[in-house]
């Protein structure tokens, strides 16, 4: 079992719903939980098959260095990277109105 944390952006209804079965929503489109690595990952397929043009990221406490894994779905700027073993955020400039 491993504590869970899953954020959502602009999801759909439905699946928010959905979420609301295996994690406790203590803010909009923020659910927590400690669940199993199988749990864990028919959550992650659910989101993957349901979020549309949302996002989301899902944090879980694992064994590497920093303490925890984690996972995107859908277009946001900030951007998973790895570097020497580390898992970080890269942000992407934001993009400006033509004029």
């Amino acid at each position: 079992m491993a504590f869970v944390v899953v954020v959502t952006e602009n999801v759909p209804p439905r699946l928010r719903g959905r979420m609301a079965i295996w994690l406790l929503e203590v803010r909009a489109g923020v659910y927590i939980g400690d669940v199993s690595r199988r749990t864990r990952e028919m959550i992650w397929q659910h989101l993957a098959e349901g979020h549309e043009d949302g996002n989301v990221v899902m944090a879980w406490a694992s064994n590497h260095e920093s303490g925890y894994e984690f996972q995107t779905l859908g277009k946001n700027r900030r951007l998973p990277v790895e570097f020497d073993g580390l898992h970080l955020v890269a942000f992407q400039p934001q993009e400006k109105p033509d004029l």
